[in-house]
């Protein structure tokens, strides 16, 4: 007998009282991964129906901000019987410390997942320290 997890979907969660949102229509929290290793801290966040034209990477005094339009899929011929998926924008916001080199991050996005390479920079990696013995 297998040993099977249950998998559920995680529905859009809405920003609660976002400051900058000055544009009707609902804005959503992109959920997010960290992971990291010696060399670099990447971060995977959802952001399914994005193109990559509509996605702004934007980064000034150490915040990085995500921002993401979803288009609606309906033509201008077509009326909504029902509507599942939420059209709105995405937004998240991280702050960045000395750590990561920011002039080294690179950004992809595919199949709605972006990924984001955040390089440390040669002083924060770890190393061995060599001892000289007299």
């Amino acid at each position: 007998m297998t040993d099977s997890k249950e998998l559920q979907a995680r529905e859009k969660q809405e920003v609660a009282a976002p400051a900058e949102h000055t544009k009707p229509g609902l804005l959503f929290t992109p959920a997010v991964d960290i992971f990291e290793t010696e060399s670099q801290i990447t971060l995977l966040a959802d952001m399914p129906g994005v193109a990559s034209k509509n996605l702004n990477i934007d980064l000034r005094d150490d915040t990085l901000t995500l921002t993401g339009d979803i288009d609606p899929f309906e033509g201008p011929d077509e009326k909504d019987i029902l509507i599942e998926y939420e059209v709105g924008k995405y937004f998240r916001q991280f702050t960045l410390s000395e750590v990561i080199d920011q002039e080294k991050i690179e950004a992809n996005l595919s199949d709605g997942v972006l990924r984001l390479t955040l390089p440390k920079v040669e002083k924060a990696k770890p190393r061995k320290i060599a001892i000289n013995a007299a």
